[in-house]
């Protein structure tokens, strides 16, 4: 056993210092983004929000809207063939097929990527740390040598390297940090998602990798705070949990209106796909009643307008600039949740 002391920090640990920007607009940022992947050899050009591959977000439903600006659908992985069939090619080009690692995944995932044409794969795991999970990367990049695969999570550098090695292009970092995870309850296994986020690109983008932050985001400051400390791609499931584009009905209580949203580590996920909980385990994610927020559309643009301004307090034309131009403060939450103490954190610190 041993203590690692250095300090580690979490989304809200931290403020973006402004900066001197010549930027008079924010219709003046550019959000999208070009990358060439290590393995694939593919380009792809977008904005690098992602959709996650939950049952309620990871639907069609979504990636229609989603693909309008540029942005992806991580399609949950219980979709079938028949539904991916439906779907226009120029939209399943926004999509990831997604995967979890086992055999009938592995031949649910060959029976789709036959039957459409689609450039991403994104593997699953609670558990990124397993020799199972890079046996399986290894065996998923040897058929898929053209595509772009995004696989996960880990949470620290060394493991953001094999995981690259191994034959990922986009590695998904975050272990406990969604709204409606309770591994770090149940386990006691985590790590503050902004250290990871840094740490992890840090290491995948000294092999030519990318990076993907994957929980934690609970407003588009978040976002923001994500891309800013490294990520590629952030993925989003809160945020874009309980709108039309969702699965599920929609709930009326107490004259309020919801939508149920749970991980798909939950006890109803396991339920639902796998009839029970196996006894050998515990659920690690919790069910919750979303509140109802209509179409998904305006959220979207409170996003994507929160990371435009963003841009605009640092000086940053370009989200490819937002890394380069931030200087993150470390600050001191107090219990009304409000920020009324800070200390510039040159630790953190990014150089113009």
């Amino acid at each position: 056993m041993r203590i690692d002391e250095d300090i580690k920090l979490d989304f809200k640990d931290v403020l973006i210092r402004p900066k001197r920007s010549t930027l008079r607009s924010r219709a003046e940022v550019d959000l999208k983004r070009e990358y060439i992947f290590r393995h694939s050899n593919l380009v792809w050009q977008g904005i690098p929000v992602i959709a996650a591959n939950m049952d309620h977000t990871g639907t069609f439903e979504m990636a229609q809207v989603l693909a309008k600006h540029r942005l992806l659908t991580a399609i949950d992985k219980f979709a079938s063939v028949e539904q991916w069939k439906k779907q226009s090619k120029e939209m399943r080009q926004h999509c990831f097929v997604s995967s979890g690692t086992r055999d009938q995944d592995f031949e649910h995932l060959k029976k789709v990527m036959a039957a459409v044409d689609c450039s991403l794969i994104c593997l699953d795991i609670a558990n990124g740390y397993s020799q199972h999970f890079i046996d399986f990367i290894k065996k998923t990049r040897e058929l898929f040598p053209n595509k772009i695969i995004m696989a996960g999570n880990v949470v620290t550098g060394e493991m953001a390297e094999e995981l690259t090695l191994a034959g990922v292009d986009i590695v998904k970092v975050g272990i406990g940090p969604g709204s409606v995870c309770t591994t770090r309850k149940k386990t006691g296994v985590g790590y503050p998602q902004l250290s990871a986020i840094i740490e992890c690109s840090d290491a995948a983008h000294g092999l030519k990798g990318h990076v993907c932050a994957d929980g934690g985001c609970v407003v588009p400051g978040d976002v923001a705070k994500a891309f800013a400390a490294g990520a590629d791609f952030v993925m989003l499931g809160g945020m874009f949990a309980g709108h039309d584009e969702c699965s599920g009905e929609i709930i009326e209580e107490g004259g309020e209106k919801f939508k149920r949203f749970y991980g798909m580590s939950s006890e109803e996920a396991m339920t639902r796909y796998h009839g029970e909980v196996a006894g050998y385990r515990a659920s690690e994610g919790k069910s919750v009643n979303a509140s109802y927020k209509g179409a998904v559309e305006n959220t979207i643009l409170d996003i994507l307008g929160g990371l435009r301004s963003t841009c605009t307090y640092v000086g940053a034309a370009r989200l490819k600039e937002l890394f380069k131009r931030t200087t993150f403060i470390k600050v001191t939450q107090q219990l009304n949740d409000s920020y009324t103490s800070c200390e510039v954190c040159t630790s953190q610190q990014v150089s113009d």
